[in-house]
């Protein structure tokens, strides 16, 4: 009789986005949550304690843990590279929110150290391996739109100050639109085109001072460390272009659009921030015509954050590569690094790395299903 084993994981943050990953590893049956750690290890234990996980402490007892095979990262981007590092260090694999690290160097040399080792690295958004994007991925391949020539994304809002009780890191150094949903839209395009060669984008900051808005700390105003609006355009080595809003500064809400145009129509991709919803097609109409849109029946079980790391612990046990590599996020944090670098300098950035063809998430593929 063969013994099914669920791959040991552990949690190093437990603030807000845990909960989502905890509710979907604690539902994974080949995976199982083992610790969860923290610097605040009152948080931790509330996280632990709320989703059932035996153990929780400070980050190293996640990293001393015998059976805790993955570790996932969700600490803030300015530490993710030294946390991540450590979790290298302590010879376990990594699954990390995004990004990868706040620097090139840092993110190359992590990505470095853990081939060396042996060690994998996973990098989020695992928002790739939903049905929304698979379903449109299906559909560019099978010509449903012809050629795909271009993508036009849009993401603006007011700003996390309005929801966030401690929203400083993500107006701060390695965040910002850019850096904080900036990852969603470029893995999503990145995915689609393929990679990303050159770029141009400017960007400006709405206020130097905001002020949290919601929880304990409301009414405290902290300053801005980046621009909170970016406007970018992209070429891919496919030949294809993007143009692109990353926002903080609009009244006006407008979120998850990413439209994929091509020679025979346009696609209109799920929220790249969700792992579910339509995608919608739109032919070239008749003269005088209105557009008329058709669904594309979505491919695959839907679930959320913790799929990537799912992904890896199958891969890890099947000896076969995992999705969301850590190659894949260096790329995207390149990306958005020449972004940053030509709003500031106010000329075309070239992107040196690039990434593969990514393998499609099987269409019979269950999250929720047992198979280690």
């Amino acid at each position: 009789m063969t013994t099914r084993t669920p791959v040991g994981v552990g949690l190093i943050g437990a603030g807000n986005i845990s909960d989502q990953y905890l509710t979907n590893l604690t539902a994974f049956p080949d995976v199982r949550v083992l610790a969860v750690g923290d610097l605040d290890t009152a948080r931790a234990r509330g996280q632990a304690q709320k989703y059932g996980v035996e153990l929780w402490g400070a980050p190293e007892l996640v990293l001393a843990h015998p059976d805790v095979d993955i570790v996932v990262n969700l600490t803030i981007p300015a530490v993710h590279a030294e946390v991540s590092s450590a979790i290298i260090a302590a010879g376990k694999h990594v699954w990390s929110e995004k990004p990868i690290a706040i620097d090139r160097l840092s993110a190359r040399s992590l990505l470095d150290t853990a081939s060396a080792a042996g060690l994998r690295v996973g990098i989020a958004p695992d928002t790739v391996l939903g049905p929304g994007l698979q379903t449109a991925r299906r559909a560019i391949a099978r010509g449903d739109i012809g050629t795909p020539l271009s993508a036009y994304t849009v993401m603006q809002y007011a700003g996390p100050d309005l929801w966030h009780p401690d929203p400083e890191f993500l107006f701060a150094k390695g965040a910002g639109p850019l850096f904080d949903m900036g990852p969603y839209y470029l893995t999503a395009l990145v995915s689609l085109f393929g990679s990303i060669s050159r770029v141009s984008a400017v960007g400006s900051t709405g206020r130097p001072t905001r002020t949290i808005r919601a929880g304990a700390r409301a009414g405290t105003d902290f300053t801005v460390g980046v621009p909170t609006h970016i406007a970018a355009i992209a070429r891919f080595d496919s030949g294809a272009v993007s143009q692109s809003t990353f926002s903080f500064d609009s009244p006006l809400t407008r979120t998850g659009v990413v439209e994929i145009t091509g020679t025979e129509g346009t696609l209109v991709v799920p929220d790249p921030n969700t792992f579910a919803g339509d995608v919608r097609i739109t032919r070239v109409p008749r003269p005088g015509s209105e557009p008329v849109w058709e669904t594309v029946p979505p491919v695959g079980v839907a679930s959320g954050r913790g799929l990537g790391v799912l992904d890896m612990a199958r891969a890890i046990r099947a000896g076969q590569p995992h999705i969301a590599t850590g190659e894949l996020g260096y790329h995207v944090l390149d990306a958005l690094m020449a972004i940053d670098e030509a709003a500031a300098s106010g000329e075309t950035a070239h992107v040196t790395s690039g990434i593969g063809d990514l393998p499609l998430v099987p269409e019979d593929r269950d999250p929720y299903g047992a198979t280690l």
